[in-house]
């Protein structure tokens, strides 16, 4: 026996460049049978964890890994494969006949997991212990959890999942070099140096530029050769040393930059993963599959970074396998915006993203942005999201969801709309939804942080079960899906941004959006914009050479965002009962206080302003907004209201029956009217 997997192993490898891409290796390093302390979920059972890394190959010269930027600069091996290596961690039914045969790709964040408050567990990125499992929505359905690497900027600390890519070099072994672009901010003032995400190509400072301005629409002052240096090839600081970055200022750097990773292989990464799970018995050293013949459906949720990356995983082709076979049967896909994540670019940094404040000029918001194929009046191009998986009748199911924050910060409309912002129709496998006042993420309600008024506590996990149960129904019993819930113009509930010339930032009237003056809280109408950005001739290849790009003289996308009634809370969307049935006025976008860039965007953040108790109380203040005591007059009459809201909710398939009673539960815990 022995002496014949020797044969067939030396077999393998003569055949393999005869053979698509693919999974070459698959090693379990650890292996935790039974996990969560022999926790049972129902009839499920117990679950078992493991750990471990792919090793993947891909052939640079395949049309649908040929897309990937840089890919035949990289190395190659013996058979002319490009290859890579990532790490792999799987929870699985303990007996995988006792499940539902279904796997959940959580595409991970910057290495980390996010999927503990939409499984109603505590999370972690190692999670072992019964508390860690919490109740386990999907552990107590039966589906089998995974994640990969495929973020090649993501730490590997705190067991973070990390993938190796190759460097691209030159034909002739020597580096490849470009511009490379860092925006830096601290929001503190004890950061004295900071790291570069490549290696600066020369040490040479003329051929490098540091910039500084207090505020986003303020001209950037350039910074003397004399008044930094480089510490290092990866890292600069201010002179004389020691010398802070001043607190929240902006300070960008471009220089000539060595060897980018091929980053754009972590694409592939998840395509030949997913597909491996899916569809393969063994690897090409006979090491099995742990999902051999087991998985009949697959789905993809991703929270904010991952979403983005879903988006041009999507664009790209990838979710066909090199077989023509679909990966991800459904996506649910939850504050991704219509943005991608530039990580197939030369010198990508797949860990920035673009907010009122933060992070722009990077080549995160390019065309395109929503699914149907759509001509991009400005570039002349011609494509959509759907455009690759409907040549090869691989599209998946998809649900967009979005908090009001993506729509402030992030120019999310974009995802439903055309180019000029007008409605489009639902494609036939895409649905979309608005979590109406909602903020990226769920805030600290007793907490300001850097902003103005208090964080957003609206917790979207309830809505986000519902829906995948729904995308569940919908890929494997063809049972339609609630309909989409946006703003929309042709119900007069979207209002559009009025950009503001030069500027990275435009506005929202205040009269358009129908807000409120409200004692102590300051309306701006601080709105992202999307600019038609030009890198260069060569940036649809993924090479960009010019970097940063200019905004002056650029064209700017349409974008809106949800119309507000009387209190400020949004009027379009999913109005989950804290919008519904409201104490206070909930908003997606907040502002810096004065020590941070006062008014300037508060980045994902949002507001909570809560009511007055009494109508003496708001007349007294000379707030606009109804009271408590006006609203509902009893504690009683709150709960009422809220069960109300949340009946209706479930009768739309938009709350599940388990979390009707944590809302009813929480009204009569709480101190409204009391």
């Amino acid at each position: 026996m022995n002496r014949l997997i020797s044969v067939l192993s030396i077999l393998v490898l003569f055949v393999r460049p005869l053979v698509q891409a693919r999974i070459v290796r698959i090693e379990i390093t650890s292996t935790q049978s039974p996990t969560f302390e022999g926790k049972v979920f129902g009839r499920v059972g117990a679950y078992e964890k493991l750990r471990g890394k792919a090793y993947g190959e891909l052939d640079p010269d395949n049309p649908q890994n040929a897309v990937l930027t840089d890919i035949k600069l990289a190395p190659r091996n013996a058979r002319g494969m490009v290859e890579y290596s990532m790490d792999i961690y799987i929870l699985k039914p303990l007996d995988l006949s006792r499940g539902n045969h279904k796997l959940f790709l959580e595409v991970n964040n910057r290495g980390g997991k996010l999927f503990g408050g939409f499984n109603k567990t505590s999370g972690g990125n190692d999670p072992t212990t019964a508390a860690d499992a919490g109740f386990g929505f999907l552990m107590n359905q039966g589906y089998t959890i995974v994640w990969n690497g495929w973020d090649p900027s993501a730490s590997p600390a705190n067991n973070n999942l990390t993938i190796n890519v190759p460097i691209a070099k030159n034909p002739d072994g020597s580096s490849v070099t470009g511009p490379s672009y860092e925006y830096i901010v601290y929001d503190s003032a004890t950061s004295v140096s900071h790291a570069l995400a490549y290696p600066a190509a020369t040490s040479n400072k003329a051929q490098a530029i540091l910039t500084v301005r207090d505020r986003l629409q303020d001209s950037p002052t350039t910074i003397p050769a004399e008044g930094w240096e480089y510490v290092s090839d990866r890292t600069i600081r201010l002179l004389p040393a020691g010398t802070p970055f001043r607190q929240s200022a902006i300070y960008e750097f471009s220089y000539t930059a060595r060897d980018p990773i091929v980053a754009g292989i972590g694409f592939a990464a998840t395509r030949d993963f997913v597909s491996f799970l899916r569809y393969a018995t063994v690897d090409d050293f006979f090491h099995p599959n742990p999902l051999a013949n087991d998985v009949k459906f697959t789905f993809s949720f991703s929270v904010s970074q991952p979403a983005r990356y879903i988006n041009d995983f999507q664009t790209l082709g990838f979710n066909a396998d090199e077989k023509g076979k679909r990966v991800l049967d459904g996506i649910e896909n939850w504050l991704g915006g219509g943005s991608g994540i530039g990580l197939n670019v030369r010198f990508a940094q797949p860990s920035r993203t673009e907010r009122n404040r933060q992070n722009h000029l990077y080549p995160e918001a390019l065309f395109p942005f929503a699914y149907p194929v759509l001509t991009d009046p400005y570039s002349g191009k011609t494509t959509g999201r759907i455009a690759a998986c409907s040549a090869t009748n691989t599209c998946p199911k998809v649900f967009e969801i979005n908090s009001a924050n993506e729509y402030w910060v992030k120019a999310a409309s974009l995802v439903h709309t055309d180019l000029k912002g007008n409605d489009l129709p639902d494609p036939e496998n895409v649905r979309f939804f608005l979590v109406s006042g909602a903020q990226h993420g769920t805030g600290n309600a007793g907490s300001r942080g850097m902003c103005q008024q208090f964080q957003n506590p609206t917790n979207a996990d309830p809505l986000l079960r519902a829906l995948f149960v729904a995308l569940d129904d919908w890929v494997t019993k063809s049972i339609e899906p609630p309909k989409s819930t946006v703003p929309r113009k042709s119900d007069k509930t979207a209002v559009m941004a009025s950009p503001q010339p030069g500027s990275q930032t435009g506005i929202v009237p205040q009269a358009a959006l129908g807000w409120p003056t409200i004692p102590g809280v300051t309306y701006t109408g601080l709105i992202t914009t999307r600019y038609q950005l030009d890198f260069g001739p060569s940036s649809a290849q993924g090479i960009l050479t010019s970097y940063p790009p200019a905004t002056s003289e650029r064209p700017v996308y349409v974008n809106f965002v949800s119309k507000v009634d009387a209190d400020g809370n949004e009027v379009a969307g999913i109005r989950l009962p804290n919008v519904a049935v409201p104490t206070a006025t909930t908003t997606g976008w907040a502002l810096r206080q004065a020590a941070y860039g006062e008014n300037e965007g508060c980045e994902g953040a949002g507001q909570y302003v809560p009511f007055r108790s009494t109508k003496a109380e708001r007349l007294a203040a000379n707030d606009p907004r109804l009271s408590l005591e006006e609203r509902y007059h009893t504690h009683e009459g709150y709960v009422t209201a809220v069960k109300k809201a949340v009946d209706e909710l479930v009768k739309k398939r938009l709350l599940l029956a388990d979390d009707v009673q944590e809302y009813l539960k929480t009204a009569e815990d709480s101190n409204v009217l009391k």
